[in-house]
């Protein structure tokens, strides 16, 4: 890991990806996390990226933030697959930009859903956390066991049925030519506007920071063909796969150790 940082001492920002990756599922940032990000913020601008709405990063991460005003402005937040970014000013969270989807898309992205669940005979388990498509003016998003899920029956879903959510997810998105349409998160089938994906996020930090693609550094446990931090990759950003936030704790380190 020592290496590791060495390599990317000369790296002006660093991205990732929330769930799988900052934190468990929909979960709470460790203190541990908090604290190696507030580190790594003194030295480096940070960006996070995830499927969630801005009121999952609240509750996951800046209902307990405790940076210094200076430090959190080095902090870039991109909601819903990057449809909305925001940054920080006079201590306020403020919306740059907003890649909202009409009422006639919302609609007709969700009546595809429903045309796939009539198509396979799609039955909702008989256990649910909360709704399983959620209308995110930006994004709608479909979570089979809901919205607010426990990762352990995530887990146990994904387990059971990924190839189930394949194929939901291919047949979405032959009613749907014209959006993106992309697995997201353990479990969730995410739907958003065609080229609004974490590559239209990173261009357009990149435009507003003024920071070239080999200054940016991705960091993300989907990163394959199909997964949803994939769209890093295809937007040429040098990138570290991790299997959960532990093995990111150890790559934040090696950076921050780095003179």
């Amino acid at each position: 890991m020592a290496d590791l940082g060495a390599r990317y001492a000369d790296k002006k920002l660093i991205i990732f990806d929330l769930d799988g990756t900052l934190t468990v599922s929909k979960s709470p940032m460790d203190q541990e996390m908090m604290d190696l990000l507030g580190k790594l913020l003194e030295t480096k601008m940070v960006a996070i990226i995830s499927g969630g709405h801005f009121g999952q990063f609240e509750t996951q991460f800046l209902a307990i933030a405790r940076y210094p005003a200076k430090t959190i402005e080095h902090l870039y937040l991109f909601p819903t697959c990057s449809t909305v970014f925001y940054r920080s000013q006079d201590g306020l969270w403020m919306k740059v930009y907003e890649e909202a989807l009409s009422e006639e898309e919302r609609k007709k992205i969700i009546e595809a859903f429903k045309k796939v669940f009539a198509d396979i005979n799609y039955q909702r388990p008989e256990t649910m956390y909360g709704i399983d498509l959620e209308d995110r003016l930006t994004q709608v998003s479909f979570s089979p066991l809901g919205q607010k899920a426990p990762p352990p029956e995530k887990e146990k879903w994904k387990a059971a049925h990924n190839p189930l959510r394949i194929d939901m997810c291919n047949r979405v998105a032959k009613y749907l030519p014209d959006f993106e349409v992309r697995l997201g998160g353990i479990t969730t089938i995410d739907v958003t506007r065609k080229g609004i994906d974490k590559a239209y996020g990173i261009k357009k930090i990149g435009e507003e920071l003024k920071i070239q693609i080999p200054e940016m550094l991705f960091i993300g446990d989907a990163i394959y063909p199909g997964g949803n931090d994939y769209a890093a990759v295809e937007a040429g950003v040098e990138y570290i796969q991790v299997s959960g936030p532990e093995e990111t704790k150890k790559v934040i380190r090696a950076i921050v150790a780095t003179p």
